[in-house]
């Protein structure tokens, strides 16, 4: 058999023949390259040579061609007009070559013209804001908190004092000063914890206890309602959503109560707050979008910024919106709960002790995009609607009321008659229910009287009177009143 005489052949890697193709292949490689390079460097620099001779060449200065008759002066023979003509003034320059090339040197590079630096214009100017809406209506959280200013509780461990006050004209004067109250009545608050006029009440059946009686000239209180022992400056937002100090409010009935809620829960020195309520155990963000959900058009920041918050607990619906750009104020009456509005107000949550009882809430008429009510624990059906009637006031044409109760979901028989009735009701107030999944059931407010116009004669309840005025508020009773305001 013949062997294969290929260059990479297996069997002649170590014969002599094989070393002498690869020297000879490594000899052609190093000698084209020699040449290859020694080429490349004299045709460069030929043209290098052809192009400056190209330039040189084409350097010339401006010169001037003359009319053979320069010198000669016409005469015109015109009667009206004698004029020598001199056409020597009138010599043209003519460019035998063109504009000149600027010589290029090869040698010194080319300096740039120096720019001036601009003006540094001065550093912005640093403010301190207050507050968590900035300048263009956006929630924002890189805000300043003021520090607590100690002076504005003067001798709160001393009790009444006195201070002399000198006047113009040299005599003394002594002004008393308001000491503390009673270290018992860290929680009272005058209109709402007036026993002598709650004794006074003839009925308590419709929540009337829960509303303002404020005391009468002469037994007002002359003395300062003491914080609660230990009492430190509140933590600031956005942290206090989460968390306060349980010396502030010092109060165990709600973790006891609602603990399984997910509402509040005790952690050592401070009261934490996961974010849940009795209709929304996951949490509030959770459950707000679910509200997102159902009716798209609520679209909270956008359509919905103000709302109310009816019995509102620990204000965990109102502190998750404000994320959303939506101001929520959260009301709740003073119950067995304690005081839980002391809790939303520190959390950093606007909130009022408010109660739906006999009188108008101290609200303007179309105030909120959104009235919720979750587990709030009202009968609003109870004498006529007039609570809803309270309702339909303070909401804006077009906006909605949420309403998460047991009756919405619920199958007892009780339960059931509650939400035909409430059917029955809003149906005549022409609230249209725009949603209802799961626990929560959504009305809207018409946005013109088309249905109050169009509504079977004798309907309850009627429409109000042109002359009413809907933002009467204080000690407005319901009962002197129980129509509808279109």
């Amino acid at each position: 058999m013949k062997k294969s005489f290929l260059l990479f052949n297996y069997n002649g890697y170590g014969s002599p023949f094989f070393l002498i193709k690869i020297s000879a292949i490594i000899l052609l490689s190093f000698t084209f390259f020699y040449l290859g390079k020694h080429w490349y460097n004299g045709d460069y620099q030929q043209q290098q040579q052809k192009q400056l001779i190209f330039f040189n060449n084409h350097q010339s200065n401006h010169s001037i061609s003359l009319s053979p008759n320069t010198n000669i002066i016409f005469h015109d023979n015109d009667a009206d007009a004698d004029v020598d003509v001199d056409l020597s003034s009138f010599i043209i320059p003519v460019l035998n070559s063109p504009s000149p090339s600027p010589s290029i040197d090869q040698t010194e590079p080319f300096d740039p013209p120096l720019s001036l630096p601009l003006p540094l214009s001065p550093p912005p100017v640093s403010i301190d804001r207050f507050g968590i809406v900035d300048e263009n209506g956006t929630m924002a959280t890189d805000f300043e908190v003021g520090e607590f200013d100690s002076d504005l509780v003067e001798d709160w461990e001393n009790g009444n004092v006195t201070e002399q006050v000198k006047d113009t004209k040299s005599s003394r004067v002594r002004v008393k000063k308001f000491g503390l109250c009673s270290t018992s009545m860290k929680e009272y608050i005058p209109c709402l914890d007036n026993v002598d006029e709650i004794k006074k009440l003839k009925s308590t059946e419709k929540g009337e206890k829960f509303e303002r009686h404020c005391p009468t000239e002469g037994k007002r209180l002359n003395c300062l309602v003491p914080p609660p022992k230990g009492y430190r400056p509140p933590i600031p937002w956005p942290k206090s959503r989460s968390e306060v100090w349980f010396v502030n409010v010092p109060h165990t009935r709600l973790v006891d109560d609602k603990g399984g809620q997910n509402w509040i829960t005790k952690d050592k020195n401070k009261f934490k707050f996961p974010g849940g309520g009795t209709q929304f155990i996951h949490g509030a963000d959770q459950y707000i979008d679910q509200i997102s959900k159902m009716v798209s058009d609520i679209r909270f920041g956008v359509h919905t910024r103000v709302a109310l918050d009816v019995g509102c607990g620990v204000a965990s619906f109102g502190a998750f919106l404000l994320s959303r750009n939506v101001i929520t104020l959260s009301i709740a009456p003073k119950d067995v709960h304690e005081n839980q509005i002391q809790f939303a107000l520190e959390r950093g949550v606007p909130a009022m002790v408010a109660a739906f009882a006999t009188h108008r809430l101290l609200y303007p008429s179309q105030a909120f995009d959104l009235i919720h009510c979750s587990r709030c624990r009202i009968n609003w059906t109870r004498d006529d609607g007039v609570l809803l009637l309270e309702v339909n006031r303070m909401l804006r044409a077009g906006g909605y009321f949420a309403w998460a109760a047991q009756p919405v979901y619920k199958h007892e028989e009780a339960l059931q008659e509650q939400w035909k009735e409430m059917e029955d009701l809003t149906n005549r107030l022409c609230w249209e229910l725009v949603s209802k999944e799961g626990y929560i059931a959504i009305w809207r407010k018409p946005l013109n009287n088309i249905c109050y116009n169009h509504r079977d004669a004798g309907t309850k309840p009627p429409l109000c009177d042109l002359d009413d005025e809907p933002d009467n508020v204080w000690y407005f009773c319901y009962f002197h009143l129980t129509a509808i305001k279109p």
